[in-house]
């Protein structure tokens, strides 16, 4: 018997967009995880772990979405591969199974290594960005601006009771404007409480 396609999702925020990760793919079902990669205890990829049986296929965008460091990424691919589930990475364009051969092993390192390194440039380089724009005085630091499909799934977890500043703090603004992105009466209302 054929096993299932498996996706595995991961954004670091909820502003962070999740649907062009496996846009196109056939997949049974989807595992979606708003985390940082530095935590490698994060729910949902813990669920799938449990979920999957021998014969399925773990599909992951990149190595970079399922783990930050290389021994986070050898690490999750041998326990996934040692249940016999194999791990795909879409954009890399390769796939690990629990036969692997030494080659096979060097491969995931090396391309591991190279994502690794990868992100540490991009951060490197943002940092010199940021501190030149300064000396220039053109940083003002970033706006943030919420789609309307971020401050539904806000207010949606507000309602799952999430506090409203960890909530912002995670979204990158302040409360205040935390509070005018929610509904239009919510400052009518809290005006209303404070004269009455």
């Amino acid at each position: 018997m054929l096993g299932q396609r498996i996706g595995y999702i991961r954004v670091s925020t909820i502003y962070q967009n999740t649907d062009r990760q496996l846009e196109g793919l056939s997949l049974d079902k989807t595992f979606i995880e708003q985390a940082s990669a530095k935590d490698t205890q994060r729910p949902k990829l813990q669920e799938l772990i449990q979920f999957v049986r021998a014969g399925d296929t773990v599909v992951v965008h990149s190595m970079d979405r399922l783990a930050r460091n290389l021994d986070d990424l050898r690490s999750i691919v041998k326990t996934l591969t040692s249940k016999g589930v194999a791990v795909e990475f879409s954009k890399e364009q390769l796939t690990f199974t629990s036969d692997e051969s030494p080659m096979a092993n060097l491969l995931l390192s090396v391309m591991g290594a190279f994502a690794e390194f990868e992100r540490s440039l991009l951060r490197e380089r943002q940092r010199e960005g940021v501190a030149l724009a300064k000396n220039r005085g053109a940083y003002k630091g970033r706006k943030r601006e919420l789609s309307p499909e971020q401050v539904i799934t806000i207010k949606k977890s507000i309602a799952e009771g999430q506090k409203k500043s960890v909530i912002a703090k995670t979204v990158g603004i302040s409360r205040e404007t935390l509070y005018r992105y929610l509904d239009d009466n919510y400052r009518a209302s809290r005006q209303s409480k404070n004269t009455s």
